[in-house]
Formats: structure tokens, C-alpha cells, sequence
């Protein structure tokens, strides 16, 4: 039997609505930690949240020493994904992509297990290189940059992977949503191979305290050889420069940053951090231990153990532009993938099986974002 979260799957701040009538679209996201769903319907040139549902799979746990998915992990992305697809039926989407991103890009068995989740829940998934990753994070993200900032850097820390990108913000508002969709301003880019689940395994055999700068130096190894060849820190320079941080990570020290006695989204998305004040509160986590760090609301016993390594993963990126202030997305890939279907570039939908829902209960199979 799979192994069941012991947590209600969080709903990420969205507040679930009615449809207003319109056409539902759906953006499924398999991490290498979470499975994530968003359901929405076009709305004044962007959209209508309707429903959402994140569940803690750790599907990428034990990945970076075996290479291969374990059977553990695989049973809890089932049934994640098929909570996802029962939602998918109830609502009626119509237009369905689901996306996979690094443990499945580098599991020996990722193929198989993406082929095995069709089998199981009639969901079709396109797993997709680190680039695109970055695209559509930029794309989720893309109203939350400065009015006056030139160049801004966007930090998407993921459970196996971390996406940074060195932005053309005045090129990005001149060619606004629907420009961005065609080609996304993005004048460098990176894919550090840790994220939060990869780190802390990675680290896992020493103290805190010990592997804390140890992780630090390694992320930095990783960022300061990208940002050299790219005059990244120069581009960073000026005061309106900033920084857009979405993930996990960056919400839960949004959260105690703010002193949330719970989360909420309004209360976090689009608002900014400033370096000092968000590096003590980094420090502080650091040194309030796994026990401790749990007991902070916006953070909870299922993320604390991985906050270190994304207080690593954050200080070294921010390292790049120390003075820079970030500003908070409760919002990424999943935004950035509606958008893409809602805006974009329309093209031919492939029929796989027709349109058969095939064996009773499996919602239609769709295939995923094009283009990786």
C-alpha cells in the first residue's frame, strides 16, 4: 500500500472558486519532492484559480545513490497523482499537461515509471529539460518585476535541481505576456544539480552545523563559475536590480521573515525581502535545528529538515547581488505552464489513444508542454 502523507496536502494560499463558466485548464507538476495540481479558467488576460492540491511525495529519495526511483517513492507520486486525477474528473478539465522535471530526468527507471503513471491514472507526462523549467518560472513570475529595474535575477530552488536566470527586465515589460510566450528575455542561464531534497542527502552524514558551510561552498562553486563567464554581478549592479525567489524555500522564510503566526498567500506573494533582515532570519533558522525550525507555522515538520539546505541554496544565489532586495512568488512553473496553454503560441494538440477515456475511470490522456 502506498505510504500516505500524514499532513492535509496544502493548497498553496489559493483560494479554490467556482468556474465561471469558461474552459478549465490544468497544470500538474511532478517534483522531484512534490506533486503539485492548479486548475484554472481564463480570466482578463490571465486566469482564475478554481482548485489546487500539493502533496509531499519525496519522489527523488535515495535517487543521487541508487540513480534509480525507489519503489517507496514511486508508490507515494501514485498516489499523489491519482488524488490529482479523481480532482481532474470531479472538475471536468478539459485541457490537461503535466510535466515531470529532474528525478525523472535522472532516474535510470524514469521512462518506465512516466509510463507506468499513464498506465495507472491515464495522466501523460512530458518530462522536461532545466531550461524550459526556467522559462515558465520566468513566465509565472513575469508581472512581479521592478518598474525601473533593468536586470533582475530569478531563483526557482527545486527538490533535485535549482534554476537561476539572469532576466532582460526592460525587454521583458516592452514585450509584455505575450511576447514573453514567443521568446522569454532571458540573457543567461543555469541549472545548479542541487536542490533541496539533493543537498540535504548529499550532507546528510554530518552535524548541521558542520555541513551547513559546506553546503554553502559547494552551491557557491556551482553559481560563482556561471556568474563569472556571464558578468552576471555586474548586470546586478545597479539599485533597481532585484531579485524574484519562487519555491517552497523561499515562502517558508517569507513566512517567519514576516512573522506569520500561519501562511497566507496574500500575505507573501509580491512582497519584498530586504538582504539583512532576511539573512538573520536565514541565520536564525540555521541555528534553531530541524526540532526548532519545525515549530515555526509557515514552516512545519514536513519542510524542516530540508531549510537548511535551502537557506544554502538561497544565500549563495543572493551572494550574487548582496544588496539586492527579493521579492516573494507564491507562484512558478505551474502559472507559467496555464499561461503558456491559455496565451501562447497555439499548436496542433497531438491525439494519443483518441479521445476514448479508455478504461473506466481514467481521465482523458493529453500530452504535455511541447518543446524542452
Amino acid at each position: 500500500m502506498a505510504e500516505k502523507n500524514s499532513r492535509r496536502p496544502r493548497s498553496n494560499g489559493h483560494s479554490p472558486r467556482k468556474s465561471n463558466g469558461g474552459p478549465l485548464y490544468a497544470a500538474v507538476d511532478l517534483g522531484t519532492n512534490n506533486c503539485r495540481l492548479l486548475v484554472a479558467t481564463p480570466h482578463r488576460g490571465g486566469f482564475t484559480v478554481v482548485d489546487s492540491h500539493s502533496q509531499i511525495a519525496r519522489l527523488g529519495e535515495g535517487l543521487a545513490d541508487t540513480g534509480r526511483l525507489s519503489e517507496a517513492a514511486m508508490n507515494r507520486a501514485y498516489n499523489a497523482l491519482e488524488a490529482i486525477s479523481e480532482k481532474l474528473k470531479a472538475r471536468r478539465v478539459g485541457r490537461i499537461r503535466c510535466i515531470a522535471t529532474e528525478a525523472c530526468r535522472k532516474a535510470e527507471n524514469g521512462s518506465e515509471f512516466i509510463q507506468n503513471i499513464r498506465d495507472r491514472t491515464g495522466l501523460t507526462f512530458k518530462v522536461i529539460g532545466a531550461h524550459e523549467e526556467a522559462r515558465l518560472a520566468l513566465i509565472g513570475c513575469h508581472n512581479l518585476m521592478h518598474p525601473e529595474a533593468d536586470n533582475i535575477l530569478v531563483l526557482d530552488i527545486g527538490g533535485g535541481s535549482t534554476e537561476v536566470s539572469l532576466v532582460d527586465a526592460a525587454t521583458a515589460r516592452d514585450m509584455g505576456l505575450k511576447g514573453m510566450l514567443h521568446r522569454a528575455p532571458i540573457k543567461a542561464w543555469t541549472s545548479i544539480p542541487y536542490g533541496v531534497v539533493t543537498l540535504t542527502e548529499a550532507f546528510s552524514h554530518m552535524d548541521e552545523q558542520e555541513a551547513y558551510p559546506r553546503m554553502l561552498e559547494l552551491v557557491k562553486s556551482h553559481v560563482d563559475g556561471w556568474a563569472n563567464k556571464h558578468g552576471v554581478r555586474q548586470a546586478l549592479a545597479a539599485s533597481s536590480a532585484h531579485i524574484i525567489g519562487t519555491s517552497g524555500t523561499v515562502t517558508c522564510v517569507a513566512g517567519v521573515n514576516f512573522g506569520l503566526e500561519r501562511y497566507r498567500r496574500d500575505l507573501v506573494d509580491g512582497k519584498w525581502m530586504e538582504s539583512a533582515s532576511c539573512r538573520e532570519t536565514m541565520n536564525s533558522l540555521i541555528l534553531a535545528g530541524p526540532e526548532g525550525r519545525a515549530q515555526f507555522p509557515t514552516i512545519g515538520e514536513d519542510r524542516a529538515g530540508l531549510m537548511l539546505a535551502g537557506c544554502a541554496l538561497m544565500e549563495a544565489v543572493w551572494s550574487l547581488a548582496p544588496d539586492a532586495r527579493m521579492r516573494v512568488a507564491d507562484r512558478g512553473l505551474r502559472e507559467g505552464l496555464l499561461l503558456s496553454m491559455m496565451r501562447g503560441p497555439k499548436k496542433r494538440r497531438r491525439r494519443r489513444g483518441g479521445r476514448s477515456r479508455g478504461k473506466a475511470g481514467k481521465v482523458s490522456q493529453i500530452s504535455a508542454e511541447t518543446k524542452s
